[in-house]
């Protein structure tokens, strides 16, 4: 048995479970996948299962391709070698052992392994990508993707490697197990790859002409992890807005900034539901009554937190359509573009547009960082809330929240530092063939980890602004507020007497990862 590979944290939420309650099986060939399909397999074990009409799509695309190899046309990757060396054209005999160097040499990732979750959604992706039927792949290699999915054999794929000009590296090392080399995790083991398959029950696949180029000529490394931080941030999105109108409750905020005529003024993109969403959660509360606010102008925090979410939903809603165009089309290259089998090169590898809307997803998040944190702290001002200092019922002998202050300032540096773009590389490779890439697995990597801390500062806001709730004891509380509350309090107590929180954190950031808050304000 090989030494385990060192695995990067899961920072895509809640690691697949054996205990997960069944899910439906996901049938690849009927229509386009979506991210809810790829959280399925990736997280909740679901089985893959290849439509027929999909069987019959890829066997009909390879046929265009054993016709262009036997005519001997100049195709790329097909009948000549790869990147720079594409001058250099293929002898007959030699495409069957050129599909495995095309993995091995391509197999240059280092760095901490992705998480198991993440490599399955990677896995899925790259056979969403094959349901068009442009790739020309054989048959039998797309359902060998499937049987390592149902048969819990994940690949060790190395991080770092891939610039985001098709995640090769990536992508070698997880195919390279179906030939049976590399590495692959399988109940808990991490084992040589045809060790791996043959515990599972599984054969080595013999790759055909094209068939290694179809595997790795792709961005399944950016786009299934994608999905997962997609998922991922719709959950961080509710918590944060419950946490803004929970301090609102606490801080005794002016809600006039929400309300419907005042947004109607100047809707931006989004700004209508998230202000709507906020109403719906303070529905019933006393801030409603005139002169129930604190002030008539709150802090920026407080009266721009709505804006704030609602561009921080907008530039979710925007990667999120990036994830969705890229799971139901085909970056293949070349590609086979009509039903007369024509191979043409393309650009399909090029993901400038995904990377794009994850960057500014990374900026949206500061904003709405730095928004939570300054709330965090606002209400730990005595002479701004009207509260004891650092809510500690005790008095100043006691802490109470205060040093949690810097573990909430970290969290939003940490979230500032990720913002910083990754596309500014452009430095050119292959002999300068590949001059610009979109360092797409490095932009959505670094958006996976802003989001997991932005969880984590979401449940600080929720703790401190329920402590403040609770220490300001108005008459009468929203609903869905006192509902907030009371789902927090099942997680973490009400701080009396000083206490070690960061587990606390921890544990509230945990529940949010799982659904559990926004199910409850949501029932």
């Amino acid at each position: 048995m090989a030494l385990r590979g060192e695995r990067a944290p899961n920072r895509l939420g809640a690691q697949m479970s054996q205990s997960s309650p069944p899910v439906s099986d996901c049938r690849i060939g009927t229509g386009p996948l979506g991210i809810a399909e790829i959280v399925a397999v990736a997280r909740k074990g679901a089985r893959v299962e290849l439509a027929p009409e999909l069987h019959t799509k890829l066997a009909t695309a390879r046929v265009a391709i054993d016709r262009a190899a036997a005519r001997g046309d100049t195709i790329y990757g097909l009948t000549t070698a790869l990147g720079a060396a594409v001058d250099t054209p293929l002898d007959a005999a030699d495409l069957a052992d050129f599909q495995r160097r095309t993995l091995r040499a391509r197999m240059v990732g280092v760095g901490s392994a992705l998480s198991k979750e993440a490599t399955r959604a990677l896995l899925i992706a790259r056979l969403a990508g094959l349901v068009p039927g442009a790739s020309g792949i054989s048959p039998a290699v797309a359902q060998a993707i499937a049987d390592l999915l149902n048969a819990g054999v994940t690949p060790v794929v190395p991080g770092i490697g891939s610039m985001g000009a098709a995640d090769l590296a990536p992508l070698a090392h997880a195919f390279a197990v179906l030939i049976g080399e590399g590495e692959a995790e399988l109940k808990d083991r991490v084992l040589p790859g045809a060790e791996a398959l043959a515990a599972a029950g599984l054969s080595p696949v013999v790759l055909g002409p094209k068939d290694a180029i179809a595997l790795i000529n792709s961005n399944a490394a950016s786009i299934g992890p994608g999905a997962l931080v997609i998922a991922d941030a719709e959950l961080s999105l509710d918590a944060l807005t419950s946490a803004l109108a929970l301090s609102l409750e606490a801080f005794r905020g002016n809600t006039s900034p929400i309300d419907a005529r005042a947004v109607a003024l100047r809707p931006t993109p989004g700004l209508i539901a998230i202000a709507k969403r906020l109403r719906e959660l303070l529905a019933g509360s006393d801030l409603a009554k005139p002169g129930a606010a604190r002030r008539v102008q709150d802090p920026l925090s407080f009266r721009s937190g709505a804006p704030i979410l609602a561009a921080l939903g907008d530039a979710l809603q925007q990667a999120r359509s990036a994830i969705e165009l890229e799971l139901r089309g085909a970056g293949d290259n070349p590609a086979i573009v009509d039903d007369k089998g024509a191979i043409l090169s393309t650009a399909g590898f090029d993901v400038t547009h995904l990377a794009l809307t994850f960057e500014t997803l990374g900026l949206a998040l500061t904003q709405a960082a730095g928004a939570s944190f300054w709330r965090i702290v606002k209400l730990m001002n005595a002479p701004m809330s009207g509260l004891p200092r650092f809510l500690t019922p005790r008095g100043a002998s006691r802490t109470g929240f205060g040093t949690v202050q810097k573990t909430a300032a970290s969290l939003e540096a940490e979230i500032r530092r990720l913002a910083q773009p990754a596309m500014f590389f452009s430095g050119p490779v292959a002999d300068g063939i590949e001059d610009i890439a979109s360092m797409a697995p490095r932009v959505v990597a670094k958006a996976a980890e802003a989001f997991e801390h932005i969880t984590r500062l979401a449940a600080v806001e929720l703790m401190v602004a329920a402590q403040a709730l609770e220490l300001r004891s108005p008459a009468r509380v929203a609903p869905r507020i006192t509902a907030l509350k009371t789902k927090i309090r099942s997680v973490v107590p009400t701080l009396d007497e000083d206490r070690p929180t960061g587990r606390d954190v921890e544990a509230l950031a945990r529940e949010i990862r799982a659904g559990g808050l926004a199910k409850e304000v949501n029932r």
